[in-house]
């Protein structure tokens, strides 16, 4: 069988073969259009492109790292496997390293990525400012951070849903169902998000002449046995609280479950809130209300930029915002 080349692709597809090179190295000016064109018939002939020679000729390795906390976590996994499939169209593969929150783990995996020669980063989350300074790193790679504040916002886009607008809505809703005594409920408190969405919590309760002290805050740990004794205590100390808004949907409906083996009702006696709107939120016992993030979009606005600053490596860093919606279900019901 005849290997396909560049030559047939432009004659198949009736492109010149200086715009099918452009097509397949993702590099230059073409339309939309004629990319998809290009693609197709790549796809019908089983054109195979050797990476290795497009490597040594562009100075590319056509791959992206992410650097994720937790890829068990519902928000992380559903942002990863979309930046994965935007990366995948536009013609770079990924490689997807879990550090577990590990500080030393995730040094580690950036210097295994700079070994690989990855072009660009994607880092999600984390409690620190991200750096190459902070990470001991030996090169700069052009990287995106989303939901984890860059220390060096000159030269890279930080991303980030508007966490501060979801937490704020969803405690003035509490509020609006007669909670008058809402609680915000942490376990990563560290996290930027987190930070934010706390700063969120509390301007709500000061909008709302509500003062904001020691029984506003419920801080839990893992394992979850700890989890529910620091919540048992926490009531006991507070029996007035009457709403609880969590910083992620994991802790919500981990709270769901020891407010019923406590024998609380929800939403009767205590209206929840979670954040991310995961799809457990719709089989929980009630049904989850929770903060939903625009996760295609994020993933999108993520790899979109990252392509663009590995080709314009010079230009002034920017912040996005993805705006956020309140989902409200049973467990906040009136």
């Amino acid at each position: 069988m005849k290997k396909v080349s560049v030559k047939d692709i432009a004659e198949l597809s009736g492109i010149s073969v200086a715009t099918v090179s452009r097509v397949i190295n993702n590099n230059g000016r073409f339309s939309e259009e004629t990319r998809k064109k290009v693609l197709k018939v790549i796809e019908e002939t089983g054109y195979e492109m050797n990476y290795s020679a497009k490597t040594l000729r562009t100075n590319k390795s056509y791959t992206i790292g992410i650097l994720v906390p937790d890829i068990s976590n519902y928000f992380f996994a559903d942002v990863v496997q979309k930046i994965e499939f935007t990366l995948f169209e536009k013609g770079y593969s990924t490689i997807i390293c879990n550090t577990g929150r590990d500080e030393k783990k995730e040094m580690d995996y950036l210097k295994v990525l700079q070994g690989k020669g990855v072009d660009g980063l994607i880092v999600i989350s984390g409690a620190e400012e991200f750096s190459f300074d902070y990470t001991e790193a030996k090169k700069d790679i052009p990287y995106i951070c989303i939901d984890r504040e860059p220390k060096d916002k000159s030269q890279t886009t930080f991303i980030s849903s508007n966490h501060y607008q979801g937490a704020f809505e969803a405690t003035e809703q509490l509020i609006k169902l007669g909670c008058t005594q809402p609680i915000f409920a942490v376990l990563n408190r560290k996290s930027t998000s987190a930070k934010t969405r706390l700063a969120g919590f509390k301007d709500a309760l000061n909008k709302h002449s509500f003062t904001f002290n020691e029984a506003s805050v419920l801080y839990l740990d893992n394992p979850p046995a700890k989890m529910k004794e620091q919540t048992q205590t926490f009531f006991t100390n507070y029996p007035e609280t009457n709403g609880i808004l969590a910083t992620n949907d994991t802790i919500a409906l981990e709270l769901l479950n020891i407010l019923h083996t406590m024998n609380y009702k929800v939403p009767e006696q205590i209206k929840v809130i979670g954040f991310d709107d995961s799809p457990i939120t719709n089989y929980s016992s009630p049904p989850l209300s929770s903060v939903q993030q625009d996760t295609t979009k994020i993933a999108n606005t993520a790899a979109n930029h990252l392509l663009h600053l590995i080709q314009h490596p010079n230009e002034t860093g920017q912040t996005l915002m993805i705006p956020v919606h309140l989902i409200l279900r049973q467990s906040s019901a009136v």
